[in-house]
């Protein structure tokens, strides 16, 4: 029966892998790093038109705009430029991201101007209510004037624009350390007659992107409205406008925050959280633009006069977990962690991850922070371990009595499977206790490799040797000789790759496997059989990321010496009644 257990374990943990490889993106260029590939600001043609309804400000045909004019945005972490025609934000890279892990790599760019293949903005403005044209509003054309040169984060900035009917409309920007830009708009009315206004925000991607992520990651758009999440594919949103569950392509509620989401970054707007508000998910054929943003449900009365204002926030960077938290805080904004795409096993993925990075801040490296959380689960599940060891010693000390009851009931299965039950029972074996330790380390796996994969934090982590990247494959590969060769197999066939960390995963397992067989008795043509996981699981674990590798390998040792140290303690505790009975 052990035999069968340790082939079975093999059996799902086979089937686990082939899932990861199935479901794990095997582009290495992700779609939103392919954007950051525009090179600085580009002459942007006019923005979507402001909308005529609320619930989904809809794109006018582009205006060619031949005098673009710019205000520069030089913040500690981003840096770009804000389209003063238009009033648009679309043109920033970060400043502590790069697009690949090389020295000389570009910073990613997560908002690109319209005229670029990968076109990534925000707009926002006024509408008047419906069926209303007597009023002038800012649209893709207007030209604002800056009240400074820079946008930084010391210094914000007044847009100013006068409709030359009595109204005034200006629009306060102001960034932080980080990623968040605070939007605040105000209408001056100087008519004699009150004016009904709706602002909106809005977040525009003018190209259908690659979905890097697979199962395993959302990407696109991504929306919270009265604590509820909506994710949405792009497909979804081009046929019909209707994210998953049934969720209406526009939902009005309290606060929220909505926008569209790449594996690693998010460009998302965040309105007044006490305001009642429409959110939308749009598609513009015409213009091939996808739009997430927000109306106001309400409209905004200004009376002669008077003045009126409303704020909101845009975000554009990193999904940096500790810091999305710290704005869900302080912005009072629901459920923005979930920006990050923890799983249905996020109660467990996201203590996980809290656990590596902080390990990480303690050791200053993921890398011994992944070897450190192995150790810490190894003891957390020592005493399972201990009587899984138990039960596959007790099974190996009575399987010659199981040979025997084989053979004497070889011809009725029925019998013969009720002594083998009757002899487990006496001795108090249980058949399943082999794999409780398998099925409860099971989620832990799976959060670390979700993790490994979603977390930003784990991008470009570093580690000893040749691995500068946790979170991709080793790139290291046997079949060029470890790049002696100059080509690289893996062009020819996904399966030509094999890194030298696989590789060592490989002998760990191999060497695991040896201890097991040693101490349960596997006959010699199972022993034949079972040599071949090694070399499949190898090749599997190629195209997994290298720091789950790490971390199997390190496992793998760990648990051959828990072995070794328990069942020899059990085969010492075995032998000492022998020897009292031959005195």
């Amino acid at each position: 029966m052990d035999t069968r257990r340790l082939i079975l374990a093999t059996i799902l943990s086979a089937l686990v892998l082939i899932g990861f490889d199935y479901f794990y993106p095997q582009a290495q260029q992700p779609a939103q790093q392919a954007a950051t590939q525009v090179a600085g600001p580009a002459t942007p043609a006019a923005s979507p038109q402001t909308a005529s309804s609320p619930a989904a400000p809809p794109a006018q045909p582009a205006v060619p705009d031949n005098t673009p004019v710019r205000l520069s945005i030089n913040a500690p972490a981003v840096q770009g430029t804000l389209n003063l025609r238009g009033a648009r934000l679309d043109d920033l890279v970060l400043k502590q991201y790069r697009e690949t892990v090389k020295p000389d790599s570009p910073d990613v760019r997560v908002l690109s101007p319209m005229t670029t293949a990968r076109a990534d903005y925000v707009d926002f403005g006024w509408r008047a209510a419906s069926g209303d044209t007597s009023v002038k509003l800012p649209d893709s054309q207007t030209l604002w004037t800056a009240s400074g040169n820079v946008l930084d984060a010391e210094h914000p900035v007044t847009l100013t624009w006068d409709n030359g009917q009595g109204l005034t409309f200006e629009v306060r920007l102001a960034v932080d350390a980080n990623y968040m830009f605070t939007l605040t708009q105000q209408v001056h009315n100087a008519t004699a007659q009150a004016v009904t206004l709706y602002p909106f925000y809005r977040v525009n991607r003018g190209y259908t992107p690659e979905e890097t992520g697979g199962m395993l990651v959302h990407e696109g758009p991504i929306s919270v409205v009265d604590g509820r999440l909506n994710e949405g594919s792009y497909k979804s949103v081009r046929t019909s406008g209707v994210p998953p569950e049934n969720v209406s392509w526009s939902h009005q509620g309290v606060g929220g925050w909505a926008g569209i989401t790449d594996k690693y970054w998010l460009m998302a707007v965040l309105p007044d959280q006490a305001s009642n508000v429409v959110a939308t998910y749009d598609w513009q054929a015409a213009q091939g633009v996808y739009q997430v943003g927000f109306t106001n449900a309400a409209p905004m009365q200004v009376a002669p006069g008077q003045s009126a204002s409303t704020q909101a926030h845009v975000f554009a960077g990193a999904k940096e977990v500790r810091l999305l938290d710290q704005y869900e805080q302080s912005l009072h904004v629901p459920m923005f962690w979930k920006a990050v795409d923890f799983g249905w096993l996020s109660f467990l993925t996201r203590p996980v991850f809290f656990v590596l990075d902080l390990l990480n801040e303690k050791l200053g490296s993921f890398g011994l922070a992944l070897l450190t959380f192995t150790v810490i689960v190894k003891l957390v599940f020592l005493p399972l371990t201990i009587k899984q060891m138990r039960m596959t010693w007790k099974m190996t000390r009575l399987k010659p009595q199981v040979d025997v009851i084989r053979a004497r009931h070889k011809d009725d299965p029925m019998v013969m499977q009720q002594h083998i039950m009757a002899l487990y029972r006496a001795e108090n074996v249980s058949m399943f206790g082999g794999f409780l330790p398998l099925l409860i380390q099971a989620p832990v796996f799976w959060c670390l490799y979700k993790d490994l994969y979603v977390t930003i934090e784990m991008r470009h982590a570093p580690f000893v040797g040749w691995v500068r990247d946790l979170s991709a494959p080793d790139p290291t590969n046997l079949f060029n000789l470890f790049g002696l060769i100059p080509f690289d197999p893996a062009q020819i066939m996904p399966y030509l790759a094999l890194g030298a960390w696989p590789i060592i995963y490989g002998a760990t397992l191999f060497l695991m496997q040896k201890v097991s067989a040693s101490s349960s008795n596997m006959d010699p043509a199972q022993q034949k059989m079972m040599a071949f996981i090694p070399l499949l699981f190898t090749f599997f674990m190629a195209r997994q990321p290298v720091g789950l590798v790490i971390y199997y390998c390190w496992s793998n040792i760990l648990t051959a010496i828990q072995q070794v140290l328990i069942i020899g303690r059990l085969k010492a505790a075995d032998a000492k009644p022998q020897l009292v009975s031959k005195k």
